[in-house]
């Protein structure tokens, strides 16, 4: 009998990267201590222990990248709509078979990633059989947090300490009353059939509405879970992320 307890899941990681972005142009390549910020993303990912490590790369200069630090990589479209399509892209190319039934997203933005934050993600995966997207939230009190619409917010029905069932994701903040509010972090663990239904779906008018991808798949009926975690690893979107990702890991290397 093929239990939540007793599910084997084969997971492999895959980082999308792509040289455009708006506010830190070039990012997969920024230098980090002498090496470019995909390929500490790429070595975090391998420190989870969890499965093979694949680069998603819309250019070839990410994926010569890649190739020269050891590791994986294979080249997308550039033209695709999303990192999310870039991966399921990568996992075809790499894997036609089906060997893996567990593909985890992990945004290529997140050089100071833990690696056990990963683990977190799929081990929601493996809890709740029927849950199709696991992700991962960190609870949040600060005032500036929860009125920042860059911070994105789970709204979750609580089904364990540390896990809930995510009922809405949103820039707004929510839900109000007294009691945590839960800061969404863009880490994603699906199995693999709910990657290949998510991205065949249109994008959906609460998705366009709040600019959430995530929302597309609640709108489907699909079911996501967050896993609750102590912290949220530090984004880099700008010059001045970047400062300070190069100041944390300089910092552990001194």
């Amino acid at each position: 009998m093929n239990d939540h307890n007793t599910e084997i899941l084969t997971p492999i990681l895959v980082i999308p990267a792509r040289m455009a972005s708006a506010r830190l142009p070039g990012k997969p390549l920024a230098d980090i201590g002498g090496v470019a910020m995909i390929v500490h993303v790429m070595e975090r990912a391998k420190a989870a222990n969890i499965g093979p490590v694949v680069v998603a790369c819309a250019e070839t200069e990410i994926a010569d990248t890649i190739r020269a630090a050891g590791g994986t990589a294979v080249l997308t479209d550039p033209d695709l709509p999303s990192g999310t399509d870039r991966v399921r892209a990568a996992v075809e190319m790499i894997d036609p078979d089906g060997q893996y039934n567990c593909v985890v997203n992990v945004q290529g933005d997140l050089p100071t990633l833990d690696p056990l934050i990963i683990s977190a993600a799929v081990d929601v995966l493996r809890q709740v059989q029927a849950c199709d997207i696991a992700t991962l939230v960190v609870p949040t009190s600060d005032p500036r947090e929860i009125t920042d619409p860059n911070v994105v917010k789970a709204v979750l029905a609580l089904e364990t300490d540390d896990r809930g069932r995510a009922l809405y994701f949103t820039r707004a903040s929510a839900p109000s009353g007294e009691g945590p509010v839960y800061h969404h972090v863009g880490l994603y663990a699906y199995r693999r059939a709910a990657l290949d239904r998510f991205c065949a779906l249109a994008p959906s008018p609460l998705e366009k509405r709040e600019r959430l991808e995530q929302l597309r798949a609640l709108e489907a009926g699909m079911r996501i879970d967050a896993g609750i975690i102590d912290s949220a690893p530090e984004g880099v979107d700008t010059p001045q992320d970047l400062e300070r990702a190069r100041r944390i890991i300089m910092g552990t290397q001194l």
